[in-house]
């Protein structure tokens, strides 16, 4: 059971079951959902800029300006809390890939989306949020960037929070890539995921090696080419099965 904490000033959480059923909580309720959010809000943010392990419980309360209690009490610890942060955007995210992939399918004729399509219905509404969505969308994918590449975290976590998409994309590709390989389709996905990681990272490093001419924040431009970057990839698998299979080179 979460712990039971008195109501502070600010009127957050009731003191007892019965003050919690009367109307004259619903301002408390209110605040308590405003609560919620600022402690998310503060762990996000606090995640990504140094990682689970390095933040406390009463740092992000005092980023959040609430009391530390109140992080057992909305969400039971710290780690409970790094579950939610997850969850929050990753069900709002995966809702949106799902219906830009539909509304393609939906639309795309007889012959059905492309490759490419696909890979952009994809990734559309990662780039989209990592560029236009705030810092909240910036510190998560930032975090996303930092599991993914940590045993710790990786596996366990992003096969919780978006297996089901990335399966769901996966199913839409293999109708258009019938002589790709499971192998090489599964590996296609792994490059991809790679590429959004360092994309989400914006380490500064594509700016030192271009000389100023590429920007690791300038995502506009990693859209305009990653998902064609990405198609041609995996097409080129394709046809180097289809050389295989028929013992011939692939085309260059």
């Amino acid at each position: 059971m979460r712990q039971q904490i008195a109501i502070d000033a600010r009127g957050e959480p009731a003191k007892s079951r019965a003050m919690a059923t009367r109307t004259k909580t619903r301002p408390q309720n209110r605040r308590g959902e405003k609560t919620r959010a600022a402690l998310l809000d503060a762990a996000e943010s606090l995640f990504a800029e140094t990682g689970f392990h390095a933040v406390t419980v009463r740092e992000i309360a005092r980023k959040a300006g609430a009391d530390p209690a109140l992080v057992t009490y909305y969400f039971g610890g710290k780690r409970e809390l790094f579950d939610e942060v997850l969850l929050r955007r990753a069900t709002e995210l995966n809702a949106i890939r799902l219906k830009e992939l539909e509304e393609l399918e939906a639309n795309a004729g007889p012959d059905g989306p492309t490759v490419e399509e696909i890979i952009n219905a994809f990734t559309h509404p990662l780039l989209d949020r990592t560029a236009n969505g705030g810092p909240g969308w910036k510190s998560y994918f930032a975090l996303i960037g930092q599991i993914t590449n940590t045993p710790e975290w990786g596996a366990a976590v992003m096969n919780k929070y978006f297996d089901p998409i990335v399966i769901r994309f996966l199913e839409a590709l293999r109708p258009k890539i019938p002589d790709c390989t499971e192998e090489d389709l599964f590996w296609s996905y792994h490059f991809l995921s790679g590429v959004l990681v360092l994309t989400f990272a914006q380490t500064g490093r594509i700016d030192v090696l271009s000389k100023g001419l590429c920007k690791s924040s300038d995502i506009a431009s990693v859209h305009e080419r990653m998902p064609g970057f990405i198609a041609a990839g995996i097409l080129y698998l394709q046809e180097r099965s289809r050389a295989q299979k028929n013992g011939g080179a692939t085309k260059a």
